[in-house]
């Protein structure tokens, strides 16, 4: 369990394409501590791959693999009938490319994070979960996965890599627990998303849309960085987290701090 002085901040990132510009990508690095970023299967190029990884090694924040269904058009948010061979297959594919962009520019993989309906997918059937954590596995054992709730933990842990929660504060939950996707990211008050956030991080709950509490046990924050107000909220959330005294960190610094001298948590 993390201390509730500690969070993680993250964003989905790096989804432009060609021409086509989404979101303020810079403009949210200040605010935040780690970044996913599209490796071309849901959104991103080779050209906004490269340009967003710079960036984030330069603000010093940790990059991840941000691994989707092939699904440009939908955006990623589109349900496909997969094998976990398939999975398996497209996210070590994606992390790959990631990586080489990420060593290119002298910075450190840290994490993988599956996109929109593939991360609906893996949080509900572990098997996909693990075909994600094996992809992880075959690049670099020391990778985090972020998924949404420990319930798929036996399979991710069990390919030899460390699971991580997140929580989304500018999404709703249904009473279940599960999120309800917007398939256009749509602007949420910053301050609004901002008291989620603390609360998130001082009392480990959420409310769902109906009302109705939840227990969230996260690490880490999302953002989503296609929100047409994005930078606005990442600014009130790390205003917020700041003035009440939460330490922002990077994930991978958590999960040190959580692990015990000459312990490796698998």
């Amino acid at each position: 369990m993390a201390d509730a002085a500690v969070l993680d901040v993250n964003v989905d990132m790096g989804e432009s394409f060609g021409r086509w510009k989404l979101g303020d990508d810079e403009a949210m690095m200040p605010f935040i501590s780690s970044v996913s970023i599209a490796c071309g299967f849901h959104a991103g190029d080779p050209g906004t791959i490269r340009r967003t990884v710079h960036a984030a090694v330069a603000h010093g924040l940790q990059i991840g693999a941000h691994v989707a269904v092939p699904d440009l058009i939908g955006f990623g948010r589109r349900r496909m009938a997969m094998s976990p061979e398939d999975v398996r297959n497209d996210a070590l594919y994606q992390i790959g490319a990631l990586k080489a962009f990420v060593d290119a520019e002298g910075g450190t993989l840290g994490h993988v994070k599956p996109h929109g309906a593939l991360y609906a997918m893996c949080s509900a059937d572990p098997e996909l979960a693990g075909a994600v954590a094996q992809a992880t596995a075959e690049v670099d054992r020391d990778l985090l996965v972020l998924l949404l709730s420990e319930d798929v933990a036996p399979a991710v842990r069990g390919r030899g890599v460390r699971l991580a929660t997140e929580a989304f504060p500018d999404l709703n939950y249904n009473p279940d627990g599960t999120l309800m996707i917007e398939a256009v990211k749509q602007a949420w008050d910053p301050e609004k998303v901002a008291r989620r956030a603390l609360r998130i991080a001082r009392e480990r709950k959420l409310d769902a849309a109906d009302g109705s509490e939840l227990e969230v046990s996260a690490r880490s924050v999302c953002l989503h960085g296609d929100a047409p107000n994005a930078v606005a909220v990442a600014r009130a959330v790390r205003e917020r987290l700041d003035g009440a005294g939460i330490e922002v960190v990077a994930l991978r610094e958590i999960v040190a701090r959580e692990t015990p001298a000459g312990a490796h948590e698998r």
